[in-house]
């Protein structure tokens, strides 16, 4: 009986604190029709591709067209998510808006006809803090992928020597 009387004489238990409702964070809400997370705007340009289109067709048929560089720019992502070196980058990034612009930029790149949606390499790398072996892992993952596709090495090479001067505005550190 005491035990019951002491019971009834305790506090009601406070509901718990909703954190990210007292400090403002608002959950963020993915699209219903592409599955990614909303972004802060920018202006969209090709330009932010950071390399110019290559001339002609031949880079976009030794790469599969939009096809083959799809599976080429997912496979590198998928890669990269579960590379050991350098997975802890990608964690908190939405993969799914990540592998779109990434074929986006490779498609525009190769001349494969797509444009590039994504925010310019500076700004989408900036707060990453990627060093030169994040960039070689990256780089390494994505040979990987263009050797599973079967691209002949000499569209590799003239397609990384294309990217390579972007890695200036992507490594930060």
């Amino acid at each position: 009986m005491l035990l019951l009387a002491a019971l009834l004489m305790q506090p009601a238990a406070e509901p718990p604190v909703d954190w990210d409702k007292e400090f403002g964070v608002e959950e963020k809400v993915r699209d219903p029709a592409t599955g990614e997370l909303p972004v802060d705007p920018y202006v969209q340009t090709n330009h932010n591709a950071g390399a110019a289109p290559f001339a002609g067709a031949a880079m976009a048929s030794a790469f599969g067209g939009q096809d083959g560089i799809r599976r080429i720019a997912h496979r590198t992502v998928e890669l990269s998510e579960a590379d050991p070196r350098i997975a802890e980058i990608f964690k908190a990034h939405d993969m799914v808006r990540l592998k779109r612009t990434l074929f986006e930029q490779f498609c525009y790149i190769l001349n494969a006809g797509c444009d590039y949606s994504g925010r310019d390499m500076a700004a989408s790398h900036k707060d990453l803090g990627v060093r030169m072996r994040d960039m070689n892992a990256l780089v390494e993952n994505l040979q990987a992928a263009m050797r599973e596709e079967k691209i002949g090495f000499a569209a590799q090479n003239r397609f990384l020597a294309k990217l390579a001067p972007m890695s200036r505005d992507v490594i930060t550190r």
